[in-house]
């Protein structure tokens, strides 16, 4: 028996990093509703993954400041690498992500402060000192409490209505991803789900910017439907994608629950990122604060590999694109020597090409691919970026560096110049007062010189 609970709780210590005796609130898809969402009390609610060692950093003043703040404001836990969906709905990307739940429950705001227990009480005081005033104000907050008398539960427009008539067009032909209640209007439990169901609506709606839809159908009226679908109970839901065949949902039935599914299904179903040329620093600087990293990579000058081998890397880029498209990172390249300060900022500069780098334009820390530049190579790379392993650098300069503006590729093998033999060797195009000056620079001469100090004589002589 003691060899049994030794092991049980070997278990618990490494997947999870809060127990019951703690005042850190455990929670889950199955309790976050209830606990938080319908509360009116003010919540600090921490995502993270056992194995993150800052999560582990963490975990003690986490504690201290739950004990702290007993009574007085909620602070709860979230084991996101079990529960990645629940994650998924409220944005987190990496741990631990800290999220501050106040008046409105549907939009929590993201906790910027310390990570010392004295930094987070504070924190949580100043909030609460905030939801106090507007509710003196006048403000109301945005619990999911009074939702069965219709406070706040979404926009019921959200749901859209199917029929026999314009269920094919709606759904079948649509490119979206569609979930489907089939319901009888005098069922108790299509009762109760009928405000969570409206207000899922509404924020998968906006989370997704209408990719996912939720619809319902009256299958007392449109018996046709709930014939040819096989709907033997009420309330039956059902996933609908493009040319596939439908697929029942078995999900929980609150909001939490159905909002989360609908992210999954649409993380599912995104387009991989763009994949962008460095043009500009507007695109540089947009790409990486818009996401939380930008996968950066320079590919050796057009000279050296030609359009085949640039495409063959481009294309390696894209498949890991599409690979960790869920991350929503965003994707960039450059060709060796066109952003000169970028290479430098990066460590990069001068060789070992192809190179690529990860930037965090948040906290200007980088890190660079160790590896071989191929599927197996990235992966590698980007798996350890995602459980927070891996060395990183700051970025020169501590700022993103100045970008040249530059024309794009434009899918040619390139052209030997003289403007291009002048970049090989190092040398600038004004130099070159005589057609004499080269064959009397080149040191030791060589049979590359030759034909290079030739072809310049053909083009000055």
């Amino acid at each position: 028996l003691a060899r049994v609970l030794a092991c049980s709780l070997t278990v618990l210590s490494v997947h999870g990093l809060y127990s019951a005796s703690d005042d850190v609130v455990e929670l889950n898809p199955s309790n976050f509703n209830r606990e938080v969402m319908q509360s009116d009390s003010l919540w600090l609610v921490e995502f993270y993954a056992p194995w993150c060692g800052h999560c582990k950093n963490l975990a003690p003043e986490w504690k201290k400041a739950a004990t702290a703040l007993k009574g007085i404001v909620k602070v709860g836990a979230v084991d996101a690498d079990q529960h990645n969906s629940l994650g998924g709905q409220y944005g987190v990307r990496g741990f631990p992500t800290i999220k501050i739940f106040g008046a409105n429950k549907h939009k929590p705001e993201d906790y910027q402060g310390g990570r010392s227990s004295q930094a987070i009480v504070d924190s949580a005081l100043n909030a609460l000192r905030s939801l106090v005033k507007d509710r003196l104000g006048g403000k109301t907050g945005g619990s999911d409490s009074g939702r069965q008398s219709g406070g706040g539960a979404g926009n019921k427009k959200d749901v859209v209505e199917l029929t026999d008539d314009n269920f094919d067009s709606t759904v079948l032909d649509s490119g979206d991803v569609w979930m489907v209640e089939f319901f009888a209007p005098w069922c108790g439990h299509c009762k109760n789900l009928e405000p969570e169901w409206t207000a899922a609506a509404s924020e998968v709606k906006e989370q997704t910017k209408g990719k996912v839809k939720l619809g319902a159908v009256d299958a007392t009226v449109h018996q046709g439907l709930a014939s040819r679908y096989g709907i033997r109970g009420f309330p039956t839901i059902k996933i609908f994608r493009k040319g596939e065949e439908p697929e029942d949902y078995q999900g929980g039935r609150t909001r939490t629950d159905i909002v989360a599914h609908a992210l999954d299904l649409y993380s599912d179903n995104i387009p991989p990122p763009e994949l962008r040329e460095i043009l500009s620093e507007d695109i540089l600087k947009k790409t990486c604060e818009d996401y939380q990293l930008c996968i950066i990579s320079v590919l050796p000058h057009i000279l050296d590999t030609g359009a085949s081998g640039r495409n063959s890397y481009l294309e390696v880029m894209r498949t890991m694109a599409e690979k960790y498209k869920k991350k929503m990172w965003g994707w960039l390249w450059t060709e060796a020597g066109a952003q000169m300060e970028l290479e430098s900022s990066l460590g990069i500069g001068g060789f070992g090409y192809p190179a690529m780098a990860a930037i965090n334009a948040r906290k200007m820390k980088f890190a660079l691919l160790r590896g071989s530049f191929s599927e197996t190579g990235i992966h590698e790379f980007l798996r350890e970026l995602s459980v927070g392993r891996g060395s990183t650098a700051t970025v020169g300069g501590g700022a993103l560096p100045k970008i040249n503006t530059v024309e794009p590729w434009d899918g040619k093998d390139g052209v030997v110049s003289i403007e291009n033999k002048v970049r090989v060797y190092g040398f600038h195009p004004s130099l070159f007062s005589t057609p004499l000056f080269c064959c009397s620079h080149f040191h030791p001469f060589s049979l590359c010189d030759f034909i290079f100090c030739t072809v310049l004589k053909e083009k000055f002589l």
